[in-house]
């Protein structure tokens, strides 16, 4: 340590702490009790600090002496389509906020605002070129098949959630059985009405999880020779349309037993044209989602049971499941990136709730 500076820093903690120099010794008089405080501060002063790179907005991936991955600046984006529906931010988009808090890394929202296919597929190709740690995309239709492939194949951790997209290269796919929504509404029904009786349903037709849900409901209601299904229904995922088409199917059929939903605005639009009809608990309804109108619903006794879906799971395990790729967190071989071997579930069902009158109350 050179003396002249060493000098020099002994004087500016004299002052710091209020001590004064002897003249008769040409010390310092310190009180014991800062001692050790000043040779900690005297050993910061006389070691040089290593300088930090500036990394900006670049990823840059390091690996500690133990092996263990640490990437800076990790972003984490997920796409979606009318993403200021409800159901999307109280649940999905609600749980990928707390997994981003909880990790410590930036996570994004982005999609239309409105139920856009071609615009979600435009967002997911432009977020590919901005190079993020990790995408999380819902399933929305399989015409987002190939964009999907891209992130894929720019090497980007790529995950699905809500409905699987099975011709697509993502690594993994969390969400519900589609087609046991089906059978939990047609078993519910059957017994809600006697196993006989005229049942209409309703939700986004052509979708690839609704139709699986519409499969197993008629698979249930073959086992039961008395129900006559009067119609499959277009709501659009519209309360509205949901509503006027309820409207229509009551004045149509007067003796009507039933109604399924299978989208989250059905409930809410079937349960509006029952209570305006006056036929609230004579016409039986089970519905997919359990939003706060949803329950309210079944507290009026207009809805008998819902199908909740299990949706925080959905983009809280997607996200992690993203990151155990992107630190490799559970090696599987010596090299898993060069053998092709994805490091977390390829599929998961991530369950239902049956939510009635009786259990309501917890949700």
């Amino acid at each position: 340590m050179n003396n002249s500076n060493s000098h020099n820093r002994f004087v500016f903690i004299a002052k710091w702490t209020g001590q004064s120099l002897d003249p008769s010794t040409g010390h310092f008089s310190f009180r014991s009790e800062i001692c050790g405080i000043l040779i900690l501060t005297l050993i910061l002063f006389s070691c040089e600090l290593p300088s930090r790179q500036n990394l900006g907005e670049s990823k840059t991936i390091l690996r500690t002496v133990t092996g263990e991955i640490v990437i800076q600046n990790e972003e984490y984006v997920m796409v979606t389509t009318a993403i200021s529906m409800p159901m999307y931010v109280n649940h999905d988009q609600a749980a990928f906020k707390r997994w981003g808090e909880k990790m410590g890394v930036k996570v994004s929202i982005l999609g239309p605002a409105e139920w856009d296919v071609p615009l979600q597929i435009e967002t997911i190709e432009q977020v590919i070129a901005t190079r993020p740690t990790g995408l999380l995309i819902n399933g929305t239709d399989p015409g987002i098949a190939q964009a999907i492939n891209k992130a894929v194949d720019a090497g980007i951790p790529t995950v699905v959630y809500d409905s699987d997209i099975p011709n697509s290269k993502r690594h993994a796919f969390l969400g519900t059985d589609w087609y046991q929504i089906g059978v939990m509404q047609g078993e519910e029904m059957a017994k809600l009405i006697g196993g006989k009786g005229k049942v209409a349903y309703m939700g986004i037709l052509g979708l690839n999880n609704m139709e699986q849900g519409f499969q197993g409901l008629l698979d249930v209601f073959k086992n039961y020779p008395e129900i006559e299904v009067v119609g499959k229904y277009d709501d659009k995922a519209n309360v509205e349309t949901a509503a006027r088409i309820t409207s229509d199917l009551l004045a149509a059929h007067p003796d009507l037993a039933g109604i399924c939903g299978f989208d989250a605005n059905s409930g809410p639009g079937i349960g509006l044209a029952i209570k305006e009809a006056g036929k609230v608990g004579k016409v039986k309804v089970t519905t997919v989602d359990w939003e706060p109108e949803h329950l309210q619903l079944v507290k009026e006794g207009v809805i008998q049971m819902l199908a909740g879906q299990k949706r925080e799971l959905f983009t809280w395990y997607g996200a992690q499941f993203l990151y155990d790729m992107v630190h490799n967190t559970n090696p599987l071989s010596s090299n898993d990136a060069a053998l092709g071997i994805t490091n977390v579930p390829t599929t998961v069902n991530t369950g239902l709730l049956k939510i009635t009158k009786e259990n309501v109350h917890e949700f």
